[in-house]
């Protein structure tokens, strides 16, 4: 016998971001686990409907994007799992495994004062206080207690890389409508 996953077909929404995606089944009942790309899932867990698009590698169940409207989403043992209208046993969840998950930016909760989303900050032009370019924010990543901002520049002609911790110490302003961030780093950093 076999199982199908009839999902919703849709499009991608014009701010979609990419915030995780679905690792395994979990229990009986249709649930599924997720694996989240930020440290702080309230992206996730706050919207209501995802947008599903199938996984990189492995084996595609479904093509193009589809709509998943959940039911219930929920952080237990430090993982986000959830359930969804449509999957109601393990072998359907099964056939979610490695599906890419995107949520509409406009869905994110709002950020706090001197709060970002990281997805808000790639892309970002990074100047120092004496206004020397330093480069485009590339990536950030997480080194324990804080997190670090990747820059992406060119040196004599070859990419590189510096990183500058994302802490007041080193960081005057983000300025997202500007899309500039100023610090307090040297160019020979």
């Amino acid at each position: 016998m076999s199982i199908e996953l009839h999902l919703q077909p849709s499009s991608l929404p014009a701010d979609a971001v990419e915030v995780g995606r679905i690792t395994s089944a979990w229990g009986v009942q249709g649930w599924f686990k997720v694996l989240t790309h930020s440290s702080d899932p309230q992206a996730v867990l706050g919207s209501r409907q995802w947008y599903l698009q199938p996984s990189e590698k492995g084996a595609r169940t479904f093509s193009g994007t589809a709509l998943l409207p959940i039911r219930q989403s929920k952080l237990h043992s430090g993982a986000v799992v959830a359930s969804a209208e449509g999957i109601g046993d393990r072998d359907k969840a099964e056939l979610l495994r490695g599906a890419r998950i995107f949520v509409p930016r406009s869905a994110f909760p709002k950020a706090q004062a001197d709060e970002y989303y990281w997805v808000d900050l790639i892309g970002l032009d990074v100047v120092n206080r004496e206004g020397v370019d330093l480069g485009q924010v590339s990536d950030l990543l997480t080194t324990g207690p804080q997190t670090v901002l990747v820059i992406a520049f060119e040196h004599q002609g070859k990419p590189q890389e510096r990183m500058i911790p994302f802490v007041s110490a080193h960081v005057d302003t983000v300025d997202l409508s500007a899309r500039r961030i100023t610090v307090d780093w040297q160019e020979d950093f």
